[in-house]
């Protein structure tokens, strides 16, 4: 039997982030993950997975350690962004606008949760079990019971859920979830370019889905292409140069010479955890809520959770197992959970309608925005997290 104080099943980015941050703050944790990370490599290809970290979520990784063995691997940044749907309709945001250096910065998922991982040798207090996998779970009186398939047993008055959008902490919690599908796929597609290493990343919007461009390292780039489940289907079928006539066919010209590398498909389900914690189990990240990957903000506002979950906590002193430490987290978060997941939703349904009316307002709303000045800066410093 191994008794802790909190445990946290799932060491992706935010139980990772989740568990350092809380071993920093000297609580005893244990983490339990499927699978340790595969230790990195500059001649291992680009995964396909990627996000677009914003300023908030740097400057939380680089307080937990983790930024400057993220950077020393494989970052790109990123100085521009630009959408549309008509060409004379551009909505164009710079770093220069902000007087940043950057915007933020492009990194593989698995290269977040790899320079995490490389900060737990520092805390005594941190208990990594990997790979395991959780045979059952149960509560006795304010205890949660975690049998684990190599026969350990792990106990704790708390229990966070990180392991994701069909997360079996929930479950095992009765935590209810809202949730929808949108009817799309993403096809996530590597490419080479032709081009040096650019500085903007780009979404087009077309009624089947946008498409976009996320810059990488070198020269490479991942294309972002959402259609319907049947659509993405076809295009899986296709071999790389068949793709590539696709791509020339479908996306801007923007896009330049590309060869495709790798690929692959992921559906699109909003989700919302009608609750973030329920007799000392906590839910944080894809656990607690999913959203339309439109803006990229996905692991950021996992971030923010964490960061509100270590905020809650060190606010509450010798007082942090209190229900209303959980509360306080829940309060800071859903709100900002749910108006980005509202905002992302008013996006998809905008830009899926083809009514001529419809589609000329949207544009007309473009082009208001792009010389709207302050409410332009104040949208671009709320997605960067400033």
């Amino acid at each position: 039997m191994n008794p802790f104080e909190i445990i946290i099943v799932g060491g992706g980015m935010v139980g990772a982030a989740t568990a350092l941050g809380l071993a920093r703050q000297g609580r005893q944790v244990a983490l339990i993950e499927r699978q340790v990370p595969q230790p990195f490599s500059p001649s291992q290809p680009m995964d396909l997975r990627v996000s677009a970290i914003s300023h908030a979520s740097v400057a939380l990784l680089s307080d937990l350690g983790a930024w400057a063995d993220i950077e020393a691997m494989r970052v790109c940044p990123y100085r521009r962004l630009e959408t549309w749907e008509a060409e004379d309709s551009r909505v164009c945001f710079s770093a220069e606008q902000l007087d940043l250096p950057q915007l933020g910065y492009m990194v593989e998922n698995r290269l977040i949760q790899l320079g995490l991982w490389q900060q737990f040798s520092r805390y005594d207090n941190l208990h990594v079990f990997s790979p395991a996998s959780i045979t059952s779970m149960h509560q006795k009186g304010q205890q949660h019971y975690v049998e684990l398939d190599n026969g350990d047993t792990l106990t704790a008055p708390w229990l966070i859920g990180a392991d994701g959008a069909n997360s079996r902490v929930r479950d095992y919690a009765k935590i209810g979830i809202t949730s929808w599908d949108y009817r799309q796929h993403c096809m996530l597609i590597n490419v080479e370019t032709a081009s040096p290493q650019q500085d903007i990343t780009w979404q087009q919007f077309f009624p089947s889905g946008p498409r976009s461009f996320l810059p990488l390292c070198g020269q490479q780039a991942s294309l972002v292409w959402y259609d319907s489940p049947q659509r993405i289907q076809q295009l899986c079928q296709l071999d790389a140069a068949q793709l590539k006539e696709e791509i020339v066919a479908n996306f801007p010209a923007e896009v330049g010479e590309v060869t495709p590398v790798n690929w692959g498909v992921f559906p699109l389900t909003r989700r919302h955890a009608q609750q973030y914690h329920r007799h000392g189990v906590v839910v944080i990240g894809d656990a607690a809520h999913t959203i339309n990957p439109l803006a990229g903000q996905g692991v950021n506002l996992g971030f923010k959770d964490v960061a509100a979950l270590l905020d809650a906590c060190a606010d509450a002193g010798e007082h942090w197992q209190d229900d209303a430490t959980l509360a306080a987290y829940e309060k800071a978060r859903r709100t900002d959970n749910t108006m980005m997941q509202t905002g992302m939703d008013v996006f998809y349904a905008a830009f899926s309608n083809r009514i001529t009316p419809l589609k000329l307002a949207r544009n007309a709303v473009f082009k208001l925005a792009e010389h709207s000045g302050p409410v332009k800066k104040h949208v671009l410093k709320y997605a960067l997290g400033l």
